[in-house]
Order: structure tokens, then sequence, then C-alpha cells
């Protein structure tokens, strides 16, 4: 064997173990890939689940909050009914109308009227005066908005007890009540015919209309 030959042979040889070196140092790269890609997805995994469980945990925070929304809004609904049964009770609202002249024999709590018509609506407290009826909204807190809504609650009443035409000639006055009203809401609803009652300590009463004050008749 010539001395070139063995010279080539021993070339090929040395790329072969070259190539050998890099295939291994391949393998070990991707098998180091393999390990960071399976601790990627480890990590994938796990930030997954916690995300889950947060979102769980969120959840039944909204759950919470929303069963105790709806508990606070039943207590409201009990609030407003606290609110009538201290104007009829004790501190009687019904006296101090009569004291403004109404004769006032009788009250209704709650009166629904013109289901299925176009003057539907509901009054939370009525004063009966025989030729006259207080209409009375209560509210826990009294706004503009609210004493824009009474007066149209009196108007559809209006408009309801003369589509039945049965000669009910009674006079409607309306008013407010609240166990908080603010100053400007108070002079609005008065400047509107309005009366109004709030809660002072644990009375309510009608506040002092201002001078030239008349109830609007609907």
């Amino acid at each position: 064997m010539s001395t070139e030959t063995l010279a080539e042979i021993t070339q090929s040889i040395r790329e072969i173990r070259e190539t050998l070196r890099e295939d291994r140092e391949s393998l070990r790269e991707h098998r180091e890939s393999l390990r960071e890609h399976d601790k990627w997805r480890a990590e994938a995994d796990r930030q997954i689940i916690e995300r889950k469980a947060k979102a769980d945990r969120e959840m039944e925070d909204i759950r919470r909050i929303v069963k105790q929304t709806s508990a606070d809004v039943g207590k409201l609904g009990n609030r407003i009914g606290d609110i009538i049964e201290h104007m009829v009770g004790g501190e009687n609202i019904i006296e101090q109308f009569q004291a403004l002249g109404y004769d006032v024999t009788e009250y209704s709590r709650n009166r629904i009227f013109g289901k299925g018509t176009g003057n539907h609506g509901e009054i939370d407290l009525t004063l009966e005066d025989g030729d006259i009826a207080i209409l009375i909204s209560v509210k826990t807190k009294l706004t503009t908005e609210y004493v824009y809504e009474h007066i149209e609650q009196l108007e559809k009443y209006r408009r309801y007890i003369d589509a039945k035409n049965i000669g009910d000639k009674r006079r409607f006055v309306g008013a407010v009540a609240g166990a908080v009203a603010d100053q400007n809401v108070i002079d609005f609803a008065q400047k509107k015919g309005l009366y109004v009652i709030v809660q002072s300590g644990i009375a309510v009463e009608i506040i002092n209309s201002p001078e030239g004050f008349k109830a609007k008749e609907w």
C-alpha cells in the first residue's frame, strides 16, 4: 500500500470521526433542546393551571358579589317597607296630612293599576280623603329622577281613572317620601307641587312647604 493511499485512508478516518463527533454533539444538543422544551411545556402547563385556578377564584368572587347584591336589594325593599310602616305607624303621617286640612280616613299600600294598558303603574302608598286621594312614592333616597317618575305615575293614574269612565271625580295630589333627600331635590319637588316627606330619626314628617305653596292636582 502506497504512502499516499495510507494517508487518504487516515484522512477519511479522521473525517468520519469528526462527522461522528458532530453527530454526537448534534444529538446532545437535540436532547438538550427536548429537555428545554419539556421544561417549557411543564411551565406552560403550570401557568395554565394557575390561571384556571385564578379564574375559578374570580368567578367564585363574582358569584359571591352577585349573591350579596341580591341580598342587599332585598334588604333595600324591606327598608322601603319599613319607611312606609313608619309613615302610617306610631308617628302617623295621616295625622300630619289631617293637620294640613285633608280628611284622611283610610290608606292602602302597593296599589297596582292599569295592567295590560298603556297606563300601567304602581303607587306605594295611597291616602284616601273622599274627594281627594294623596298618592305617595317612597324611596330610600329621593332624587330629581324619582320626582319625575312619580309625576309620570300620577299622570298615568289620572288617565287610567278617566279611561274607566266610572264617574270617579276624585282629585289626586302627590307626595314623595324618603329616608334621605337633598335640599335641592326637596325644593324641586315642592316647585312641582308635591309634598315632601322625610325620615327624621325614628319619625317621619312632612317638610314645611314654602310660602305660597299649593299642591298640584291631577
